[in-house]
């Protein structure tokens, strides 16, 4: 069983080094905005037939609570756009449907707790002034579509500061980077602003990267950029590309914190330390540097054999912790873990003890954690525990981690915010597979048979971007990972021995 997992991360990891963009799910939001920006671009009717396929039962998509408001927007208003060009019903029936998805979830006035996902407080109010232009532009026309009324904007968005970078990118002056993978926002004025899309779009982004265009044509290094990442979805895009350096950095990482030997290209680890400048590095083209990327990278460098300078990450360090991106508005536990790992990997440090403790106070009453960067208090949870575990530090929070996840199994043995996942429990098990408490470890194999009997499907998103989104290897790095550190423990073994499923009745 042991070789079969070996075999498993090897295939993983051939096939992440032959792909230029990384496994990463399409997006409904992303997708979308290219139906308005750039209908002339290849693969056009496939991504209007995504949409159209993609809608939950009340007309809306995206996933639940807060996280379906901006792909419902961005469907809704892109539907709309070719609503007017084609004035097809069927295109028509599926917007109407959409906005009265908007009201049905969140009522008339959009009343919903927003996520803490990227710029979603400037994205919100850009596509709600889009859907209003549209409404006002087809009542003109004597077009009343069923649930039309105009939106207001949302509480927690802010489009004082949209006007204001709006203004910025129409007077020619610098935008912050951070902007530029969410650029689409800007509307036409984010037409030609600062410099041009290459190989690898702008800003990482293919919605940015079609905005900059503004519909431009020929054969600009931007047009064959979205070509390409879209030939994967059969037109559809991700909701960023290419991400090669996170994708890596975190399936070495991955691997190696569960102690699984991999033979890792020596092109792959040169690529990954060549990336690190002064700043650190960023997860993709076009992104800024940021502490979370770069700690990953530093750490699973370290594993290799391959230790790099630390000094990359001392600008990130304020106050006892350390923050993603400089000036970011709210702090991630996840990059905390990660960067805790990464000096722990170079040896003890009294900051390190100070990122340890600030991780234990951000701990929630239940014994969870949560973070900017994952819809899962699973996914920060186990990363905090693990870090934690790995320093040699925080045994009350690591306790108190270990109830939360032991009283939160779901009956069929798997773990889940929604609904019990793949990725979930995989994390869950790592944590309790690591815990050495015998109590954990029935817990423990029966997430690995839930594991073992997830069907060949596509895993539900559950990463923060502008949308929801799955990096397909990184979640299979996860049980990966998982079912080796659980088979290590001896009890964990005999238990999954006569627990597990026949082969025949394996799927996953």
């Amino acid at each position: 069983m042991t070789a079969d997992l070996a075999e498993h991360a090897h295939h993983l990891l051939r096939a992440m080094v032959t792909d230029p963009y990384g496994d990463f799910s399409p997006s409904v939001y992303e997708t979308a905005r290219l139906v308005t920006l750039l209908p002339g671009l290849p693969g056009h009717a496939g991504r209007v037939a995504f949409l159209l396929d993609r809608p939950a039962a009340d007309g809306g998509w995206g996933g639940p609570e807060g996280y379906g408001l901006l792909p419902t927007l961005s469907a809704t208003e892109g539907l709309l756009t070719e609503f007017r060009r084609t004035g097809a019903p069927a295109i028509a029936a599926a917007a109407e449907h959409g906005l009265r998805a908007l009201s049905t979830r969140w009522g008339p006035d959009l009343r919903v707790r927003l996520p803490d996902t990227v710029a979603v407080e400037i994205l919100v109010p850009s596509l709600v002034s889009a859907l209003n232009a549209h409404l006002d532009a087809l009542a003109a026309d004597g077009v009343v579509l069923t649930g039309g009324r105009r939106l207001p904007h949302p509480e927690g968005t802010h489009p004082a500061l949209l006007h204001e970078l709006r203004r910025l990118a129409e007077d020619g002056r610098a935008l912050p980077d951070k902007i530029l993978h969410s650029l689409e926002a800007l509307g036409p004025a984010a037409r030609n602003v600062g410099s041009a899309p290459g190989e690898n779009g702008l800003g990482c982004s293919p919605a940015a990267t079609a905005a900059w265009l503004g519909g431009e044509g020929g054969a600009h290094p931007g047009l064959r950029y979205l070509e390409n990442v879209q030939a994967r979805h059969g037109g559809a895009v991700p909701v960023a590309a290419p991400l090669t350096v996170f994708e890596r950095s975190w399936v070495l990482s991955t691997f190696a914190d569960a102690g699984l030997a991999v033979t890792v290209p020596d092109e792959v680890l040169d690529d990954l330390a060549a990336e690190i400048g002064p700043h650190g590095l960023a997860g993709g083209a076009g992104l800024p540097p940021d502490a979370d990327d770069t700690s990953t990278a530093l750490y699973a460098l370290a594993a290799q054999g391959r230790p790099h300078p630390l000094d990359c990450l001392r600008e990130y360090y304020v106050d006892g912790h350390f923050c993603t991106y400089p000036d970011e508005r709210t702090p991630s536990v996840t990059t905390n873990a990660h960067v805790l790992q990464a000096l722990c990997a170079h040896g003890p440090s009294e900051v390190a003890g100070r990122v340890a403790a600030w991780i234990g106070d951000q701990q929630h009453p239940d014994g969870s954690w949560t973070d900017k960067w994952h819809a899962s208090p699973y996914y920060a949870t186990a990363r905090c525990f693990l870090a934690l575990a790995g320093s040699g530090r925080g045994a009350t929070a690591r306790a108190r981690a270990l109830r939360w996840i032991a009283a939160t199994q779901r009956p069929d043995g798997s773990w889940g915010r929604w609904q019990g996942t793949f990725e979930e429990t995989a994390y869950a098990v790592q944590v309790l597979a690591r815990a050495g408490e015998p109590w954990a470890d029935e817990a423990a194999a029966r997430g690995c048979v839930f594991l073992l009997s997830w069907p060949d499907t596509a895993h539900p998103p559950l990463w923060h971007d502008k949308d929801l989104y799955t990096p397909g290897r990184i979640v299979r790095a996860e049980g990966i990972a998982a079912l080796h550190l659980a088979r290590r423990r001896p009890r964990v073994a005999a238990l999954l021995a006569r627990l597990e499923p026949a082969p025949a009745e394996r799927t996953a």
